[in-house]
């Protein structure tokens, strides 16, 4: 026979999770915005650098030389910074479907 106290224990338990886990959706969000502003002001950085060494280039070889150490340069950061972008979502992912985890496995049955 269930109990009223079994309800409200049921309840508090999972308002607790839904608090844990907006909590954690948070700074994953937080995690997530801060890691685009880092990227968006060194690629600008960088960006700026290029312009003004660029400027001071007197031939076309200097010129395509430089310019192709920008593209190799970029290409990489983007890769790098977009891995770990891509990590912190797929963490951010894993903390937001937990509680919903951890009440599944309550109705689950065990293995036997």
């Amino acid at each position: 026979m269930f109990k009223v106290e079994d309800f409200q224990n049921y309840g508090k338990e999972q308002f607790e999770q839904c608090v844990a886990s907006a909590t954690s959706v948070q700074h994953g969000i937080q995690a997530i915005a801060s890691a685009y502003g880092d990227y968006t002001k060194k690629s600008f950085e960088d960006t700026k650098s290029f312009v003004e060494k660029l400027s001071g280039v007197k031939s076309l070889d200097k010129a395509m030389e430089a310019q192709t150490d920008f593209a190799r340069s970029a290409y990489e950061t983007f890769v790098a910074e977009s891995q770990k972008i891509a990590g912190l979502y797929s963490d951010l992912a894993k903390q937001a479907f937990k509680p919903v985890e951890t009440m599944v496995s309550k109705f689950t049955p065990a293995a036997q």
